[in-house]
């Protein structure tokens, strides 16, 4: 498991260097409970203007809809969840989650309330109808040269509303691959489509109101619960933190190629092989710029 802290207004020389050296941070109750109810609420309340309003896409970004435990029809996935909340939207001001700037090192951060997807909210449930059950192993990082441009450095920010101990599956990650090659960012596993445990993974144990950060550039995946209906209820609020040019999303923003990349059986390709020989000795550094 990896180590926990707690957050105090300012990150400290500890958690610093456990950040740069493993990728991964995990603050225990960055809010408390009654604040988890009041999130929770918001997400339903805007989840159920999408699902009234027939909204199938914000600000060109889709979203993804299942079954509840009931049988009801429930958004797995959403976008820019905090353009329709005041609440949500002051949440994302707080001076704590500024405080995260810093982790980026030399590069100017920013939150990206209006950028990439937004606050994304992620609804895993596992029932016969659901279709976010898992998450395969990926990175954030390519996303960015769908976009056009260079990989560009971020913290994705997850805060936790519900209790998701390791047995309920939930967050994985492979420490320390935010510092490999780049043969490594792009061959190291087969992006979405590989679900395969690791034995150097690292999972959490998660309590409603926890905080985890990870570098965008590591490897993650989230591991299916072994249970079904309300027990593997696993709601998570997405917090992106990024660097590089500003460019927010409006209503006539296009779908991303990434968005159905989740959804592709990618074939071997053996010709890929020498590129990633080549790629193999770069730091990632090269391609930041």
């Amino acid at each position: 498991m990896s180590q926990t802290f707690q957050f105090q207004q300012q990150l400290t020389d500890e958690q610093r260097r456990y950040f740069h050296q493993h990728g991964i941070l995990h603050f225990k109750g960055f809010v408390d409970r009654d604040t988890v109810r009041e999130f929770i609420r918001e997400v339903q309340r805007v989840e159920s203007y999408f699902l009234k309003s027939d909204t199938r896409k914000v600000n060109g970004i889709p979203l993804k809809f299942g079954s509840d435990a009931d049988g009801g029809k429930i958004i797995q996935r959403l976008a820019f969840t905090s353009h329709y909340s005041d609440r949500l939207r002051d949440f994302l001001k707080d001076p704590r989650l500024q405080a995260l700037l810093e982790l980026l090192g030399p590069f100017d951060g920013r939150i990206g309330e209006n950028e990439k997807d937004g606050l994304v909210v992620n609804h895993y449930v596992n029932t016969p109808d659901s279709q976010f059950k898992q998450l395969g192993w990926h990175t954030d990082s390519p996303r960015d040269l769908f976009l056009g441009s260079r990989i560009q450095p971020m913290l994705n920010v997850g805060l936790h509303l519900d209790d998701c101990p390791t047995e309920n599956g939930g967050l994985r990650v492979l420490p320390g691959t935010h510092r490999q090659s780049l043969a490594g960012l792009f061959f190291r596993k087969k992006y979405f489509i590989d679900h395969k445990p690791d034995k150097r993974e690292v999972g959490f144990e998660i309590e409603a109101g926890d905080l985890t950060i990870h570098d965008g550039r590591l490897w993650h995946r989230v591991q299916q619960s072994p249970f079904y209906g309300a027990r593997s209820r696993r709601r998570v609020m997405y917090i992106p933190i990024i660097t590089g040019a500003y460019q927010p999303k409006t209503a006539d923003s296009p779908t991303p190629f990434y968005h159905r990349l989740g959804n592709l059986q990618l074939p071997k390709v053996p010709a890929l092989r020498p590129v990633a020989q080549r790629w193999g000795q770069l730091s990632l550094s090269k391609l930041l710029g």
